[in-house]
């Protein structure tokens, strides 16, 4: 396994767990917080590097072929970056009830996120 296929999965995991606690830590808790933000961020701009060390590694073995996996995680990234946009605008301005519904959309961003992920790792495996 080569060194950028190792940060890059590196990169992809600390993304799941940080998106994961974002979004079910505010879930849980049932308003949307500052802590919750930051793992949005985190989430996000480690899901971007590992995304852009998977192209770079894709690129130079000729396998960037345009399929599911890549329809999936780009979709997934924009939306956690509407998502990440809408966080703050409903922490910094949203009423109370805004602050405590906006976990319904959170979960079907992370949804998408995970689908994209385990995509991924089976096309990685060659199983797709």
């Amino acid at each position: 396994m080569s060194k950028e296929l190792i940060l890059a999965s590196i990169a992809m995991i600390i993304a799941l767990i940080s998106y994961s606690i974002g979004v079910f830590g505010e879930r849980r808790t049932g308003t949307i917080q500052l802590k919750h933000i930051l793992f949005f961020v985190g989430g996000l701009i480690f899901d971007s590097t590992g995304t852009a060390l998977m192209n770079q590694i894709a690129s130079e073995n000729a396998g960037s072929t345009f399929g599911l996996h890549q329809i999936t995680g780009g979709a997934a990234l924009v939306l956690m970056g509407f998502h990440l946009i809408w966080a703050i605008a409903v922490y910094k301005k949203g009423s109370e009830k805004a602050k405590k519904q906006f976990h319904k959309f959170s979960l079907g961003v992370w949804s998408l996120w995970v689908i994209s992920f385990i995509l991924g790792m089976f096309v990685g495996m060659g199983i797709i």
